[in-house]
């Protein structure tokens, strides 16, 4: 059973946001499954730079925190469809101002992670 090395610290909402968030792909998945990208096969296409494994784990965490629902159709082989609840919804506004500032700064946020990038190679 996994266990915490670091104790939760949930002290303000920018915490509470950090731990519903945190996760390479989630941002994206909830974006993704917003624009009717519902299935895992469709989300694994949108991002196929995550691991089918990595998206299922986001993808359980956003369910539990009760952004996203999951629906399990009885079919052979089962059909598995996600949607964002209305509380998931609340967070697509801040999502797309994210997005629209990192679209306004894009030229400056690449250089700075080219550079960071480099000078990390350079360190090994």
């Amino acid at each position: 059973m996994y266990e915490r090395k670091i104790p939760l610290s949930l002290n303000c909402g920018l915490d509470l946001i950090g731990e519903v968030l945190y996760g390479k792909w989630k941002i994206r998945l909830l974006w993704f499954i917003n624009e009717g990208h519902r299935r895992p096969s469709e989300l694994q296409r949108k991002i196929p730079g995550a691991s089918r494994r990595v998206l299922h784990i986001q993808l359980k965490e956003l369910e539990e925190h009760e952004l996203i629902t999951k629906v399990i159709y009885p079919v052979v082989p089962p059909k598995v469809e996600y949607s964002l609840t209305e509380f998931g919804k609340t967070l697509l506004p801040i999502i797309a101002k994210l997005g629209k500032w990192g679209d306004e700064n894009e030229e400056r946020l690449r250089n700075v992670i080219v550079k960071r990038g480099a000078s990390t190679s350079a360190m090994k």
